[in-house]
This record gives C-alpha cells, sequence and structure tokens, in this order.
C-alpha cells in the first residue's frame, strides 16, 4: 500500500499532476487511466455503429470507421487536455441518424454537403459560445423539453435499430409490422439483443460491444457476412476526409433553400441540448459542479466541442458531442481530463483496424441500438406528466421525432406547443420574446412545407 501511495505521489508531482490537478480532485493516474479504459470500452460501440448508420447515407463504411476513431480521439484528447474535464466525445447517436436518413436519404442532400452543414453548425456552435448568445437559447427551453428531445432521440435510434434488424417492417395496412424474426437477419438481431442485455444486467462494462462482436461471429458461422475483397489499408480515412462540400451548402437552391436552415438549426440545436444534459449528468456524478450549481470551464467544454465538430466534419463523419457514457469512467474513479485523454489514445489506436467494420452486419449492430436507445429514455423521468404545461409539450416532442422520422419536427412541435401553451394561459412576458421567435420561426416552416 505505501508502495502504491509514493509511486502515485511520484507521478502526481510531475507533469501530469500540474496539468491535471488529481491530488486536488482527490485521484491519481492509476485510477484515471483505469476510468479511461472503462470509459472506451462503454461508447466503443460507436465505431460500429456510427460506419452502419452513415453507411445507409451514402458515405464509405471503412471510411467512417476510420473517421470515427480519429474524430472520437481528437476529441476527447481536446477535452482533457483543454478543459480538464473527464468527458468523453465521439460521433453523436441521433444525429448520424438525422444526417443519413432525413437530411441525405428524405431531403435528397449530398453527403459532402452535409457535411458541410456539420462543420458550418460547428462553427455557428463556437460563434454562439463565444458570444454569449447559448446562454440565451438554453435560458427559453424548459428542463422537461430537454428531457422530452432526448427521450425522442432515445424512442427514433431504438426504431431505426429495430427496423435495421427486420424485426419491425412496413405495413400498408398499419404503416409498421412485426417481420418475420425466424429470418436469418431478425433472429440474428434478437440473439444480439439477448447477449447484450444479459450482459448489461450483469453490469458488464463492454457489453455492447462484445454483443456486436458475437453476433458478428454467429453472422459469419450461418455465411450472412463474407471477407472484404479490399487489403486493409489506413489510406481509407481519405474516402471521407476533406470530401465536405461548403460550397455546395451555400449553392442549395429550390427545395433546399429552406431546408439548409433547418438542417443546421437541428444539428445545432441537438447538439446544444445533448452536452447541456451530459455535462449536468457528468460533472454532477464527479462532484465538479459548484455549489450555485454551474459547471466550470464550461465555455472552454462547448468550445472544444465546437471544434471537434469542425474537425469530424473534415475528416468525414456527423456531429461530434459529449457522450454520456463518460459516467461510467467517473463511476470507476475518474476526475480530471487525464481520463477523457486515455480514452482519446484508446480510439486513436483503434483507428488502425477500423476499416474492417465494413465486416459487421446491420443485424449485429442493430441491437446496440435498440439497447442505447433504451437507455436515453431515462431523462423523460424529469418529466411533471401530471401538469398539462409539461405533459403536452413533451409529449409531442416525444412522440413526433420517431412518427415522423425527424427531429426537427419534434423540436418544433414541442417548442411551438410550449410557447403557445404559455401565451393562452396569460403567463407570456416580454422576456419570452426570443421563444416566441422560435415558435414563430417553426410555424413558418409548417406553412412553407404544406405550400411545397
Amino acid at each position: 500500500m505505501t508502495g502504491e501511495t509514493t509511486g502515485a505521489s511520484g507521478a502526481e508531482g510531475g507533469m501530469l499532476e500540474r496539468h491535471f490537478r488529481m491530488r486536488e480532485r482527490g485521484t491519481n493516474t492509476r485510477t484515471e487511466v483505469l476510468a479511461g479504459f472503462t470509459t472506451f470500452l462503454t461508447m466503443a460501440y460507436i465505431v460500429l455503429v456510427n460506419p452502419a448508420i452513415l453507411g445507409q447515407a451514402g458515405m464509405p463504411v471503412a471510411s467512417v470507421a476510420a473517421a470515427t476513431c480519429f474524430a472520437a480521439a481528437f476529441a476527447s484528447i481536446l477535452m482533457g487536455m483543454v478543459a480538464n474535464t473527464p468527458l468523453a466525445l465521439a460521433p453523436g447517436m441521433g444525429l448520424n441518424a438525422y444526417f443519413s436518413f432525413t437530411v441525405v436519404q428524405q431531403m435528397g442532400v449530398p453527403w459532402p454537403v452535409a457535411l458541410g452543414c456539420v462543420f458550418i453548425s460547428g462553427v455557428a456552435f463556437l460563434i454562439l459560445t463565444l458570444t454569449g448568445v447559448r446562454q440565451l437559447i438554453v435560458s427559453v427551453i424548459p428542463q422537461h423539453l430537454f428531457a422530452a428531445v432526448a427521450g425522442g432521440i432515445g424512442l427514433f435510434i431504438g426504431f431505426i435499430g429495430l427496423k435495421d434488424a427486420g424485426i419491425v417492417v412496413a405495413n400498408p395496412a398499419t404503416f409498421v409490422g412485426l417481420g418475420s424474426v425466424t429470418q436469418p437477419g431478425p433472429a440474428l438481431a434478437l440473439f444480439g439483443l439477448v447477449v447484450i442485455g444479459t450482459l448489461s444486467v450483469w453490469n458488464v462494462r463492454a457489453a455492447m460491444l462484445i454483443g456486436i462482436v458475437l453476433t458478428t461471429i454467429a453472422a459469419w458461422i450461418v455465411g450472412l457476412v463474407s471477407a472484404p475483397t479490399e487489403p486493409y489499408s489506413l489510406a481509407a480515412l481519405t474516402g471521407t476526409a476533406f470530401q465536405l462540400d461548403i460550397a455546395g451548402v451555400f449553392g442549395l437552391s429550390g427545395k433546399h433553400g429552406i431546408g439548409l436552415l433547418e438542417i443546421l438549426f437541428v444539428f445545432l440545436f441537438v447538439d446544444l441540448f445533448d452536452n447541456i444534459g451530459t455535462l449536468v449528468a457528468v460533472t454532477k456524478r464527479a462532484g465538479l459542479m459548484d455549489a450555485a450549481g454551474k459547471i466550470p470551464g464550461l465555455n472552454r467544454i462547448l468550445m472544444t466541442d465546437a471544434v471537434a465538430t469542425m474537425v469530424g466534419a473534415m475528416a468525414g463523419t456527423s456531429t461530434v458531442t459529449s457522450y454520456v457514457e463518460s459516467a461510467a469512467g467517473v463511476q470507476a474513479g475518474g476526475r480530471t481530463g487525464l481520463t477523457a485523454v486515455v480514452c482519446g489514445l484508446l480510439f486513436f489506436a483503434t483507428m488502425f483496424v477500423a476499416p474492417y467494420a465494413q465486416l459487421v452486419p446491420l443485424a449485429a449492430t442493430a441491437p446496440a441500438l435498440v439497447v442505447v436507445g433504451g437507455l436515453m429514455l431515462l431523462p423523460l423521468t424529469e418529466v411533471d406528466w401530471e401538469d398539462p404545461m409539461a405533459a403536452i409539450p413533451a409529449f409531442l416532442t416525444v412522440a413526433m421525432i420517431p412518427l415522423t422520422f425527424s427531429i426537427a419536427n419534434g423540436l418544433a412541435f414541442g417548442i411551438t406547443a410550449h410557447a403557445l401553451l404559455k401565451l393562452l394561459k396569460g403567463k407570456a412576458s416580454t422576456k419570452d420574446w426570443f421563444l416566441f421567435t422560435l415558435a414563430a420561426l417553426f410555424v413558418a416552416r409548417f406553412a412553407w412545407m404544406a405550400a411545397a
């Protein structure tokens, strides 16, 4: 015990201690490293899931896998070094689905242009943070809508997972119905769901990653996966790196004119919601939040997130955001940015094998989407469902996101309903001008869509 303490103190007396202030936060190098490994294991599934989602937008899967690792590595290391917070980042679940299924597939925006939108949203996020406008946006959104957006995105992700697995299919009579679960694809997905569920209830940190791997092996055994014909090369990253089309963003015309504003708004708004919610959860659990309920170094954290999104877009992936799985590392004792740095270094090492993510079938990643979606429903407990002022806007937000396959529609219905109910109850005041401005913009959007 004495030797361990002495060794830890010696390490903490050096450069790491000076930068990360571990002693001040009651931790040591060994604990931070183990916490970093824990965080990585809980979120490593994104290396397999993100390429599967963005691949459906026509992006090269191997390239997206490499870009996912690079973006997560860069962002997590930057967060640790700049903000000294045990917060890891990676391409966000929900926003990658919006990117692939809504922006590219439904709106017909080419994926390089969509990447350009992600980049510009990162620039906008940085400007809003530097100018303080971010505080204005956050201040007009009630807590129940923050929770509803998180829950709605969870249902959206879970629904996509069930669809990818073939468990839920289109039905001309009822819109959706149950697929043939005895077919190889759905059966494998159910097997993966059982594996992940079993490991999760036993508190296995890498439950989702293990489940994806075992389901992929099963898919190989039954012949649903074949070996790639192209040799492995780290150069796969060039398939998406610097392929973003910023000029194309500003060149969008016709039906994409207003659609461009919607895309930018959703990327920016959801990233903002996701970050605030994650920051509150992780910093509160880590004991880093001050007595007034404020997060120390919040601007540095948000600026890091904005830069990470821009770099991620240049590498070739959707919006990079803070991960709530960072709480697992905090639970393991992580209290400083060294936890995030270790997690980032592990993502960097993973980049050298990331292109093989194309070997993972949708049936293997779909169960992870279902589980992640379910876990994202927890914030819904924060909604006062007995209060119509909170319950009605929250329900509309939660329901409209998966049912219309659009995060934008959920946000629009929720914010507009909140503003309208506030007005009709006579609680509106001049300080709500920004809320009603947002609601008016959403109403104008609905009118434009109806006339188009």
